[in-house]
């Protein structure tokens, strides 16, 4: 199984390689209703992930299903608009394929965002939070099974699974572009249901401030295969039991686009630093 995994993804980079000169040391990652980035890049170009063999493909509103190329201020980036969720009935080794297929295609540092319920007192809606930690309660790792050394070791690390560096900078572009970033620990659940009152109670208990359906097995993957991750939270909603109005998706997407510009700026702003060696 890992064998064939690894295979498939030295295929599909082979797929991308061939349809573009450009060769991107960075890679974003959109969450829900966050997809508009895509259309900004300098020199674009677009694949369906429906076209690069063995690609997983979104079922869910709000994820274009494509993979843009192109530059930032010179910067060669891939940004992959959507992504897939596990509560989609796809394999954790699905949900991360993407990011092993970018790793095969030379991507060394990964910005992953996503839509996140605020469970913290004081975060509100269209709020940009960094990522600093996360806990992972979808009962899922893409590291289970048998392990391709390929890919990286048995055993990972994940002391600093969210960059120190990338944090420190993407908090210098956002002071710079007027306005502070708070840092906070996501939780990961399966979904696709929303989480319940008591479960927010919990996870709170817990130390959780951010809760989501994504980006956990990501990061996992990234760092099994040596890359540096940056992750931002669009806090969409209060979670459960937090406001007066019931979740729904269409809220995450709305809130997502009224807050879509601004992640545009800090992404415009942070890309061309990333290959940089320090945060400054």
């Amino acid at each position: 199984m890992s064998i064939c995994a690894f295979s498939e993804a030295v295929e599909a980079a082979a797929y991308v390689r061939n349809r573009t000169k450009l060769r991107p040391k960075v890679a974003v990652i959109l969450g829900s209703g966050l997809g508009g980035f895509g259309y900004s890049l300098d020199e674009l170009k677009h694949l369906r992930f429906s076209e690069i063999p063995h690609f997983p493909v979104s079922t869910v509103y709000g994820h274009g299903g494509q993979m843009a190329i192109g530059k930032v201020s010179g910067t060669e980036v891939a940004v992959m608009q959507g992504r897939v969720h596990a509560y989609e009935g796809f394999k954790a080794s699905s949900v991360v394929f993407p990011l092993r297929m970018l790793r095969q295609f030379g991507v060394e540092k990964v910005i992953l965002t996503n839509a996140a319920g605020g469970i913290r007192e004081g975060l509100t809606p269209g709020e940009l939070v960094l990522i600093s930690d996360h806990i992972n309660m979808s009962g899922l790792n893409p590291l289970a099974g048998p392990n391709d050394e390929r890919f990286g070791p048995r055993f990972i690390d994940l002391t600093d699974a969210y960059s120190p560096r990338l944090r420190a900078m993407a908090q210098a572009v956002a002071k710079a572009q007027g306005f502070a970033m708070k840092e906070g620990v996501y939780m990961n659940v399966l979904g696709p249901s929303f989480e319940t009152p008591a479960e927010i109670r919990a996870f709170r208990a817990l130390g959780a401030d951010l809760v989501g359906m994504s980006t956990v097995h990501e990061t996992v993957a990234a760092r099994h295969m040596g890359m540096e991750v940056l992750a931002i939270s669009c806090v969409t909603n209060l979670a459960a039991g937090l406001g007066a109005e019931p979740l729904t998706h269409e809220e995450v997407l709305v809130t997502g686009g009224k807050v879509e510009a601004k992640l545009q700026e800090l992404l415009k702003g942070v890309i061309p630093r990333m290959l940089a060696g320090s945060a400054q």
